[in-house]
């Protein structure tokens, strides 16, 4: 089977040995891309053991469990990474966690901070990045304010009727 973090290797050879504890994450990257695998795998043991040792202590097993299992993961993309290499003590992984939990499809982007401790990577925080804001580009028609289809009806009785803007899309 390929494995479920998208790097295209096959899961014996990408994040399976790391998971199952056979062999150490090299980088910060594949650190992170075996925690995606374990939550899409309900591996809880590994998400809580690959946490740095000082903020296991914050990690919900159950919450956890729970997101893992609820969750129909789809796919991880990779952004950017900073620093992580198999040379250096510090790591930023930047990524997207597609899934879709309670019939929503879920886009979770998160920029992580990973140590080096004793030669073992760990995940030690993430930051949900936000999606930005919509801002509207044209000016919002008032509801007693003129149609802009040009009919000569206010907006609410016209296009901002609800219905109304659905069928003039078809």
């Amino acid at each position: 089977m390929k494995c479920p973090c998208t790097s295209g290797l096959d899961h014996a050879a990408c994040c399976q040995p790391i998971i199952e504890q056979k062999r150490k994450a090299a980088t910060a990257e594949q650190l992170m891309r075996s925690r995606y695998t374990a939550y899409a795998l309900g591996a809880t043991d590994w998400i809580i053991e690959s946490q740095s040792p000082d903020g296991r202590q914050f990690v919900d097993r159950k919450a956890t469990e729970e997101w893992s299992r609820r969750a129909t993961w789809h796919r991880m993309e990779v952004l950017e990474v900073k620093d992580g290499g198999a040379d250096d003590t510090e790591g930023i992984v930047d990524f997207k966690a597609y899934y879709t939990i309670g019939g929503e499809d879920i886009t979770h982007h998160e920029i992580a901070s990973f140590r080096k401790e004793d030669g073992v990577w760990y995940f030690v925080d993430g930051v949900e990045v936000k999606p930005r804001p919509y801002k509207r580009l044209d000016r919002k028609v008032g509801a007693n304010e003129p149609c802009p289809c040009g009919s000569g009806k206010k907006w609410k009785k016209c296009c901002g009727k609800p219905g109304v803007a659905a069928d003039r899309a078809q």
